[in-house]
C-alpha cells in the first residue's frame, strides 16, 4: 500500500474533518477508527507535525513516542478496555501504513485479524 496524498489526521486535529474523539490533550488526540478491526479500535495520534513513521524517532522525540502509550492508556480506560488491549503500529508503506503521520492502534482483546 502507498501513503494517501494527504494527512487526514492533520485535518482532524485542525477540526477540518470529522472524527469521533475519545481523548484529547495538548499533544495527542485519540479517535475511533472508521474501519474498526475489533469492538474497540482507536487511533492515537500525536499533534506534532513531521512524524511520518516510527522511523522518525530519535533521542529528541522519545517523549512524543512515550506519550503515545500514555494517551493509549487513558483512552483504553475511557473505553472500558483498561484491563487489557493490543497495541499495534504500522511502520511505513510496506507494512500497510497509509496515512503519512505516525499513529498507534489500540484494539480490544477480540482483535483477531491483521491491520
Amino acid at each position: 500500500m502507498a501513503f494517501i496524498g494527504m494527512d487526514v489526521f492533520k485535518q482532524i486535529i485542525d477540526r477540518e474533518a470529522p472524527a469521533d474523539i475519545v481523548y484529547e490533550d495538548d499533544q495527542y488526540i485519540v479517535i475511533k477508527d472508521i474501519n474498526p478491526k475489533a469492538k474497540v479500535h482507536l487511533l492515537v495520534i500525536p499533534k506534532e507535525d513531521g512524524l511520518i513513521t516510527a522511523k522518525d524517532v530519535n533521542l529528541d522525540r522519545l517523549e512524543v513516542f512515550g506519550g503515545l502509550f500514555w494517551a493509549a492508556k487513558q483512552a483504553a480506560e475511557l473505553e472500558g478496555i483498561g484491563d487489557g488491549y493490543d497495541l499495534h503500529m504500522n511502520v511505513g508503506e510496506s507494512s500497510g501504513q497509509i496515512i503519512p503521520r505516525v499513529h498507534l492502534h489500540v484494539l480490544s482483546p477480540d482483535f483477531e485479524c491483521s491491520l
